[in-house]
């Protein structure tokens, strides 16, 4: 029977084991050898333009092809998140104990919906071992979800739910007072997003100025609100911003939100894990005092991709939002067979949910708490030392600091720091990116990445200097 079915499916033991194998070997190659690549390499045009025209095979394509295709054309244009000089956007490179997990989940394959299956039961765990990172108390609940977008829009769901003083899942929004929403000037773009998404319309969404969200200010702004006729049901505050690392003075704005019995729900997708560590435990206390975390495992705890996950102090709040049991889903709530009841599914939005846990797990439990204290300690002294480094240098300026994130820039105008960061990227030797502090674009460093190295940062200044000399004398 074996021999007549087409591709894979195909496979006997044997020949599986060899393709695993050789599999391993090249994930193995591939993360060992990062550093001796370039930092982002692109696509070759040749082998773009031949994937913009390949057909689909109908007889499949050979085991040793296909394995033979992904060493030569995939493994080595990755997004360049791995290599130790990669100092871009918050990706981190992937803990090897996560990638090992990722292939026996593929394959158990299950949908984590719900039922007494093991990955479910590591799902709970590690959102109990999530919450206590943050402080949240005991009976803390939540799911792992692809990031901190979905965190949010779920996060935002439930708060509106809550929150709103009408059942919205059965009237709907039309005829009823305004659903605001407060965040700061430095929130992330899924709150925006998820604003829209909900139907609450962009402008029911109020960002208050300045890189810090002022609890002063959210205090008269929803008493203003409401004066107004409208319904401030939730604030959005962020602990680790993206562009910056700030982080918003969490407890002042729980203060507040309570007052005004808000949903204060946090964005700690970055930063939140820097509760771990001495120099952040006291700013980011206020983390247990939320109605809701969205903290990214595949983020600042290097767990692989995808693995997001949102922590509700409250969770029969999330489902009043999304639980929805049709006929064929209905199950007997027996805890000793298939329905171990109730389903995470019933928690957000994903029917389908993937394996996410035992990444996160395997992950969690290899590194140990302990570690990871001295993981993003290591990656926190970096950006010190960047930072020191730029005070020092006559040619360079600090913008702002916050965790593992500088921002700073070469002397020039905003055009010579996108020249300096495009200059670089095409370069291969080291990465960065740019955003923007105060209306004028400055070069951002992010560190999230336990194998970089001091050296690494001294390479960093080194390019930055060099390049930024040759822009300037460029253009002059």
């Amino acid at each position: 029977m074996a021999d007549s079915l087409p591709g894979a499916w195909g496979w006997d033991e044997t020949e599986f084991r060899a393709a695993a194998h050789r599999a391993a070997d090249l994930a193995a190659s591939h993360l060992a050898g990062l550093s001796d690549q370039p930092v982002l390499a692109p696509v070759r045009p040749e082998v773009a333009k031949r994937w913009r025209h390949q057909d689909w095979p109908a007889d499949g394509m050979p085991l040793d092809r296909l394995l033979t295709e992904l060493e030569q054309d995939v493994l080595p244009h990755p997004l360049g998140n791995g290599h130790p000089r990669f100092h871009a956007w918050v990706n981190s490179p992937p803990d090897r104990a996560g990638v090992l997990a990722d292939l026996l989940a593929s394959a158990m394959n299950p949908s984590c919906a719900g039922g007494n299956q093991a990955l479910v039961h590591l799902e709970r765990l590690v959102i109990r071992w999530l919450a206590d990172l943050a402080g949240l108390p005991a009976g803390t609940g939540g799911l792992l979800v692809s990031g901190g977008s979905l965190a949010t829009v779920t996060a935002l769901a439930a708060a509106r739910q809550a929150g709103a003083g009408y059942d919205v899942r059965e009237h709907g929004l039309a005829g009823q007072p305004p659903l605001t929403v407060y965040t700061g000037d430095e929130a992330h773009s899924c709150v925006t997003k998820a604003v829209e998404l909900l139907g609450l319309g962009r402008r029911h969404l109020h960002v208050l100025p300045g890189r810090r969200l002022d609890p002063a200010r959210l205090d008269r702004e929803l008493d203003a609100a409401r004066q107004r006729g409208e319904r401030p049901f939730a604030v959005v505050a962020t602990a680790g911003s993206t562009s910056t690392g700030a982080i918003d003075p969490l407890t002042e704005i729980a203060d507040v939100c309570a007052r005004h019995q808000v949903w204060l729900h946090v964005d700690g997708a970055y930063g939140a894990p820097a509760v771990l560590t001495g120099r952040y435990r006291s700013e980011l206390a206020g983390l247990s005092l939320a109605d809701s975390v969205a903290i990214d495992p595949h983020k600042w705890l290097y767990v692989p991709v995808d693995a997001g996950a949102l922590l509700v102090r409250d969770p029969d709040r999330l489902r009043d939002a999304f639980s929805l049991v049709p006929a064929y889903l209905a199950v007997d709530h027996d805890p000793e067979g298939i329905s171990d009841a109730p389903w995470l599914s019933e928690y957000g939005p994903e029917q389908t949910r993937p394996p996410r846990a035992l990444r996160v797990w395997a992950t969690l439990a290899s590194t140990g708490r302990d570690g990871y204290g001295r993981l993003i300690d290591h990656d926190l002294d970096l950006a010190e030392q960047l930072a020191a480094s730029v005070r020092k240098h006559p040619d360079l300026q600090l913008e702002a600091a916050g965790l593992s994130v500088v921002c700073f820039r070469y002397q020039g105008a905003d055009e010579v720091q996108a020249e300096i960061a495009r200059r670089l990227q095409r370069g291969g030797e080291s990465f960065l990116t740019t955003t923007e502090v105060e209306g004028r674009t400055v070069l951002r460093a992010c560190f999230v990445n336990p194998l970089t190295t001091a050296a690494d940062v001294d390479t960093l200044i080194k390019l930055v200097t060099e390049l930024g000399a040759a822009v300037v004398a460029a253009a002059a």
